[in-house]
């Protein structure tokens, strides 16, 4: 009797296991560097929204967990953003300069669906970056710091095979990254942080 009470937990299991829904897409759309929803339709309205905008694009795969009614989604997304830091130029005085760099983000999300269209997700997302430039001839060097996380809460619509997506990425803690320039004609560094709060509006296809 015992075996046969296990056999049929063990063959309840894998049911439920094969029965798990399993999807994966692709997706791409647009990150703005901002601490709040408000401040990016303020900027929107007075035209400087262009200067912290980016992009991203990437893959991600989506299973349902048995008997739960949540789901676990992982992505690999590559990101392209721009960001304004103040570089002091002089002891007395600060440029605001255009930090341009591009990063993988994998973010591991869990979410529920509902009304069988709308979802909520949250978790966290780790962050490499690959590269970074800023817009000042003096700077010589930017050591960064490659591996940081931080966190990702959104909510959006699937309607057929095609997804839109509103999220809000917040860093768990500064990232201070190094620079060397040469204002005044010698070396000095400074620090800036390089792990910034983002708008992300994605747009999904799932195969």
């Amino acid at each position: 009797m015992k075996k046969l009470i296990f056999t049929l937990c063990f063959l309840f299991a894998a049911v439920q296991f094969t029965e798990a829904q399993i999807h994966f897409g692709i997706k791409g759309g647009i990150n703005y560097n901002s601490d709040s929803f408000r401040e990016v339709s303020d900027d929107i309205i007075n035209g400087s929204a262009e200067s912290r905008t980016g992009f991203h694009a990437g893959v991600w795969l989506r299973f349902k967990l048995p008997m739960t009614g949540w789901y676990v989604r992982p992505e690999l997304v590559y990101t392209s953003l721009k960001s304004n830091v103040d570089l002091i130029t002089t002891p007395t005085s600060t440029e605001k300069v255009g930090y341009d760099f591009q990063k993988i983000d994998i973010p591991v999300l869990l979410g529920k669906k509902f009304f069988k269209v709308a979802y909520a997700h949250i978790g966290p997302s780790f962050q490499y970056l690959l590269d970074g430039d800023l817009d000042f001839d003096a700077v010589s060097d930017i050591k960064a710091d490659g591996f940081t996380v931080g966190l990702q809460l959104g909510a959006g619509v699937e309607l057929g095979k095609i997804g839109l997506d509103l999220r809000w990425e917040r860093a768990f803690s500064d990232v201070e990254s190094e620079i060397i320039s040469s204002v005044g004609g010698a070396n000095t560094t400074a620090n800036f942080d390089t792990r910034i709060n983002q708008i992300i509006i994605g747009l999904s296809y799932r195969f």
